[in-house]
């Protein structure tokens, strides 16, 4: 998970191991962030997904939110 402020705005991209996709995607943990940083979505693949939001304020809260999807 990368969640980076690019000019003033949150850029954030996921990946997942291939092993790995029948539990845990990409495209559910970008839009799970990406809605805590205040945007609206994301998507890609379930390997690699990307999206951005309004600013990285709320980081902590959004990596949390990619924790509970990872733990189930």
């Amino acid at each position: 998970l990368l969640i980076a402020d690019a000019d003033g705005k949150a850029a954030v991209a996921a990946g997942v191991t291939a092993d790995l996709t029948a539990q845990a995607s990409a495209v559910d943990i970008v839009k799970a962030v990406v809605a805590e940083l205040g945007g609206k979505g994301g998507g890609g693949r379930p390997d690699m997904a990307q999206g951005g939001a309004k600013d990285v304020a709320n980081a902590d809260a959004a990596i949390s939110a990619a924790e509970a999807i990872l733990k189930g």
